[in-house]
Formats: C-alpha cells, structure tokens, sequence
C-alpha cells in the first residue's frame, strides 16, 4: 500500500467518523469533549481494523453506557453514581479503549505477522473493560454486601478495591458477552481461544480490585483511567501468554 492510498484511507475514516458523530451526540453517552475523543479513537479503529474493529467498540460503548443508566437515580441518591449524569469523558474514552487502540495501531504496521495474537488481546481488552463496568455499576446497584478484595472485610459500596457477589457475577457477565461479540466479528478464531478471553477478562477485574485496594489511595497518579489501562494491558498480555502456551 503506498502512502498516497494511506492518507486517503485515514482521511476517510476521520470524515466518516466525525459525520457519524455528528448525527449521534446528541444521544447523552458522551460528554462534547467525549464525543470529540471517541472520534479520533474511531478513527484509529476504522483506518487500522476496518469496519469489524469500529464496530465492536461501539457495542462496547453502547453496553457500557447502558449498564451505567441502570439504577442510576438509586446510585446518584447514594452518592455513588458516575459524575455528569453518567456521560463519559476523555479520560474514560482512553482509559478503556488506549490498549486496544494500540494494540491496533500495531496490527495496522506489522499487517498479518502476529495477528492472531493481536486480535486476541484486543478482544481481551475490551472484555476485561466490560467486565469491569459491568462489576461496577451492577454491584453498586444490587450488591447487598461489599467487601474489601485484600482481607474480606465489610466495606461501603464505592469503596477501591470493594466487591459483591452480584458485582463478581455480573463481572463474568460482562467478559463473556464481550467476548461473544468479538467471536462473532472475528476477532477470536475459535472456542478455545473465546475462553481464554474470558477467563483472562475476568481475572484482569479482579487483578484490578486487588491493585485499586493495595496501592489506588496511596498513589496520587493512579486516578481509576488509568487503574484502567493496567487492567486492559494485563488482559491483553494475560491473554496472548495463555495462548501461546497451548
């Protein structure tokens, strides 16, 4: 491919994806500055994977954001709930998506060599994401107890580093319905491998329960994006050595 057909194929994916965030913004799952973000990241996605890519990131997006809406007036009452109504911003855009939007940078560089690989740790990515999320908000919500993941002790909801049983459920939930979605694109060539996203996603959540518990409080830089993208990266590279164990 030569450089002229690569700036044209950028270019397209940068006007299509400002068009069809154009139409969407309205929609109140962004913040504007979010929107704007999640553009360019789109862009990444469409100029290096192509439409499959795009597309499971905005089922990840969509799933993400309507799990955040369930209960929410439960959870702003409580003090619990995500800020600005549930609208995600810059932060939360790159905190759960820079793994995978390297991860596909890569892919758009090295074409077919290592690609299994890497679409498995894309997948594995965004499943641990979901994962997460879907941890978060249900067990905020339903989560009758929580404890700290460290030493089982009660702790309040909300709390780095606390878990439910419907949180914990609701995690695994998430890993295997992203994980599903990426079968379905592709992006995981067979069972085997569906199940190692899986269960890698899974143990990426709770890896980050621990790291949110142990160091989050102490360390100013740790904000949640970025507890984040270490949960993605574990995820991806947890994934990738599961695989290539086999």
């Amino acid at each position: 491919m030569n450089l002229l057909s690569v700036q044209n194929e950028w270019l397209l994916s940068f006007f299509l994806n400002f068009i069809l965030i154009a139409i969407v913004q309205r929609y109140p799952l962004l913040t504007k500055s979010g929107w704007i973000h999640s553009g360019i990241l789109g862009t990444i996605l469409l100029a290096c994977l192509g439409w499959p890519g795009w597309f499971v990131v905005s089922i990840y997006l969509v799933f993400g954001s309507l799990v955040t809406k369930v209960g929410f007036k439960y959870k702003k009452a409580r003090g619990i709930a995500e800020g600005r109504d549930g609208r995600r911003g810059p932060e939360n855009v790159w905190g759960s998506a820079a793994t995978g939007a390297i991860l596909a940078i890569i892919y758009n560089l090295f074409g077919d060599f290592g690609q299994p690989f890497i679409f498995l740790g894309f997948a594995s990515s965004f499943s641990a994401k979901l994962a997460d999320t879907f941890g978060s908000e249900i067990g905020k919500r339903w989560g009758k107890k929580t404890y700290l993941i460290t030493t089982f002790k009660p702790v309040p909801s909300g709390t780095d580093g606390a878990i439910s049983i419907e949180g914990t459920l609701a995690s695994f939930l998430g890993s295997s319905l992203m994980a599903v979605v990426m079968f379905a694109f592709y992006f995981i060539p067979s069972l085997e491998l569906l199940l190692i996203v899986v269960i890698s996603s899974f143990i990426a959540t709770l890896m980050e329960s621990f790291f949110g518990a142990l160091f989050q409080h102490r360390i100013p830089c740790l904000t949640n994006e970025v507890v984040n993208f270490i949960q993605t990266s574990f995820a991806a590279i947890l994934s990738i050595s599961l695989a290539l164990m086999l």
